[in-house]
């Protein structure tokens, strides 16, 4: 005995509403997927939680105005790295691009790699910090003991002085986090031949 047509139109409603569900479920979990990418671009473009930026030249205007530039240094657990700045801070002129180093050293008996994330506060300067060259851009490889100059070539953007939040900052600090990087693994495996030999 077949449905009446008022079961038939319910039937179809409900399909409807299974349909609409499904598809909602499916470009929530594509919206997810590229929210981290869409937000690491927001961030870069606009500076957005004190991201700074990348360039491919230099300035080419320098002003007679000075800021500070402060340096702060920090190793997530699980990477055996001393890692600092060579000078904890420098004066320049906005504008004016300057050469900075970091060291990190690799204080265990096996060859470690790692990353850095990066930020500057206050973050109302991240839009006008420009990294020209940068360590952070690369995955760092350090073998046992080894150290290594890590070089930040950046500037301060002139705009910056016409910037309703910044235009008043007179002090930056440029802040680094090494993590272990993703390759960690397959680095850290060399540790059990070495020390099989340690033993004969």
């Amino acid at each position: 005995m077949s449905g009446t047509p008022a079961d038939t139109s319910k039937t179809r409603s409900n399909m409807r509403i299974v349909v609409a569900c499904s598809a909602f479920v499916a470009s929530m979990i594509g919206v997810s997927y590229a929210a981290v990418p869409l937000y690491q671009l927001f961030c870069q473009v606009t500076g957005y939680g004190g991201t700074t930026q990348r360039v491919e030249q230099m300035s080419d205007t320098v002003l007679d105005r000075t800021i500070k530039v402060r340096f702060d240094s920090n190793v997530a657990a699980g990477l055996p790295w001393d890692f600092k700045p060579v000078q904890r801070e420098v004066e320049l002129k906005i504008g004016e691009t300057v050469q900075v180093s970091y060291t990190a050293t690799n204080t265990s008996d096996v060859a470690t790699s790692g990353q850095a994330t990066f930020n500057v506060t206050p973050m109302a300067a991240g839009a006008f910090f420009n990294k020209i060259q940068c360590f952070c851009f690369t995955e760092s490889v350090l073998k046992p003991g080894e150290t290594m100059d890590m070089p930040v070539v950046f500037f301060v953007d002139p705009a910056i002085v016409d910037d309703l939040d910044a235009k008043d900052i007179q002090t930056i600090t440029l802040s680094y986090t090494f993590f272990p990087h993703a390759s960690e693994k397959p680095v850290a495996a060399v540790a059990e031949p070495v020390q099989d030999r340690n033993t004969l």
